[in-house]
């Protein structure tokens, strides 16, 4: 029997099943569409995502299937103003990833039928009713039948129309912006450099008249162009209305002819061809008052909706899933506190407000022709910097002076050597393990021993604990038996995470700091681990 069901087979929802899984939870997964969405939606993965789908294990089919947005170029009135680098250093994935969303969905659900989970197409959810300890829904399927059952949790993945949303009756404030947008799939010969894409304004006397966003797609010589439909605004939405959002698939979609009429008057001499999709499409900005009622959460689209802007959208969403899946595991698996899950929401919804907030200041830096020569977002767009820094679920002592801290994602280091192995790891492929990994600096053979026998004596507390040692170069320290014991051959284990005091860093399941101490201390620790981690 499935212990949850997730609404929406989106990336969101996907990536929320496939984590499930990985963390040993039955689940089912339904989505109303008879079949995938073709339409291009979002484009870029960001880095983040990239190291969370390494941990599922679809990432290097992913980079195959894609290509590196390796950066920008920003045109003003027929004038090159700015070349934008994406790439950053010292970080496993230095660029966001370019592949349409079709792709990257038709990619995750196979990984999850390889799993032994088949989408359930043509099912929407029909009602909802939970009880304190169960959740109880009606599945209405294509062939006309409604089934009921029942599911210690849901979680809605289902987009900005949420039906899962709706029935927990959550507000989702905002509204949307005043204008209609084109997007398109075509060829186009734009003179850009490979994976880089263009943004182009034509700016008049009282502000922008038009754009073209290309962005290229893994075929050669194809962009999904994004444009104005209309200089003419077609008025605000209602705040309290049906949220309008996203591919407008219900409406005529635009012709080649439309499209090239509205790149031609940002740039006149590019010419577009071979039309292989388009639609209509609207922005709202709209963040839900909550992301649980009881036994219910949402997640994505769900959740939170915003400007496109530096490719935020689904990869905010994955990281939702990436952040919910494991509490909830610990918490049906596991015999954790249910108050593990309140973290859920106290460390997402920050989050996205955040999104919400950045997203529509560079929207409305982008609409007022305030291009080039501002604050460089390669950072903040990788969502590497992305953390739950002084959260109620985080901690470390006051004193503690290192980077990284409690709250920030835990950074890779390179070149970790295992004695006994004729090759070096990263320190991300021994933290695969979906489970909470005490990292320790040990000095000496003392240290190891002593650092072994109080893990033994924590993992009464928290059976799945696991600990890793990282010594120095040339260390003559034996692994004490169920603490492995790596060499920082080069040092970029101290370059990663400092070479001053701290000693201990308990990292949480989905890759973030839980908490880190100067010292090792059994009891501070196990009461971290009852808070951070739900132990009882």
């Amino acid at each position: 029997m499935a212990d949850v069901l997730v609404v929406g087979a989106g990336p969101v929802g996907l990536t929320m099943a496939l984590e499930l899984i990985r963390h040993g939870v039955a689940c089912r997964i339904v989505d109303r569409l008879a079949t995938p969405s073709p339409y291009c939606r979002a484009l870029g993965v960001s880095p983040r995502s990239l190291e969370v789908l390494e941990q599922i294990g679809v990432a290097g089919e992913m980079i195959a299937a894609g290509l590196w947005l390796r950066g920008h170029r920003v045109m003003v009135n027929g004038a090159v103003v700015a070349e934008v680098e994406s790439g950053l250093d010292g970080v496993p994935y230095p660029f966001p990833l370019g592949l349409p969303q079709y792709a990257t969905e038709a990619i995750l659900e196979d990984h999850l039928a390889r799993s032994g989970i088949l989408v359930e197409r043509s099912t929407a959810l029909a009602s909802l009713d939970q009880s304190e300890d169960r959740v109880s829904v009606r599945l209405a399927r294509g062939d006309g039948i409604v089934e009921a059952a029942r599911f210690s949790h849901v979680i809605g993945c289902d987009g900005a129309h949420s039906t899962v949303r709706k029935a927990l009756g959550l507000a989702f404030d905002g509204e949307a912006y005043p204008y209609d947008f084109m997007l398109g799939d075509v060829a186009v010969e734009l003179g850009l450099p490979h994976g880089v894409h263009l943004r182009a304004l034509s700016i008049g006397e009282s502000g922008m008249t038009g754009f073209l966003v290309a962005i290229p797609l893994p075929e050669p010589g194809r962009y999904r162009v994004s444009m104005l439909a209309s200089q003419e605004p077609t008025g605000a939405e209602d705040p309290s209305s049906e949220v309008t959002h996203g591919i407008q698939a219900e409406r005529a979609t635009p012709s080649l002819e439309e499209l090239q009429a509205a790149a031609s008057a940002v740039l006149p001499d590019v010419v577009l061809s071979d039309l292989r999709w388009s639609s209509m499409f609207r922005i709202s900005l709209r963040l839900a008052e909550h992301y649980r009622v009881g036994r219910v959460f949402i997640a994505g689209d769900a959740a939170h909706i915003h400007p496109p802007t530096g490719g935020q959208g689904m990869n905010t969403g994955i990281q939702d899933a990436y952040n919910l899946a494991w509490k909830l595991a610990r918490v049906i698996r596991g015999g954790a506190d249910s108050g593990l899950l309140d973290s859920y929401e106290a460390e997402r919804r920050p989050v996205a407000r955040g999104v919400l907030e950045r997203t529509h200041a560079q929207t409305m830096a982008f609409a007022e022709g305030r291009v080039g020569g501002g604050k460089d977002t390669k950072l903040e767009d990788s969502q590497l910097a992305v953390g739950y820094r002084g959260g109620a679920w985080v901690q470390e002592p006051p004193s503690a002076a290192d980077l990284p801290v409690a709250g920030d994602r835990a950074p890779d280091a390179a070149r970790l050597r295992l004695p006994g192995l004729g090759f070096s790891q990263r320190l991300f492929e021994l933290l695969r393990d979906p489970a909470p990994i005490l990292l320790l600096r040990l000095p000496d053979q003392d240290a190891a021993d002593e650092a072994c026998a109080q893990l033994t004596g924590l993992r009464t507390l928290c059976p799945d604990l696991r600990g890793l040692g990282v010594a120095k170069a040339g260390s003559e320290i034996v692994p004490p038996p169920g603490l492995p014991v790596v060499q920082d051959a080069e040092g970029a284990f101290v370059a990663s995470y400092g070479g001053g005091p701290t000693t201990a860093w308990l990292i949480r399941p989905d890759h973030h700091i839980g908490y880190r101490a100067d010292l090792l201390r059994p009891d501070e620790l196990a009461a971290y681990l009852r808070l951070g981690l739900g132990a009882r």
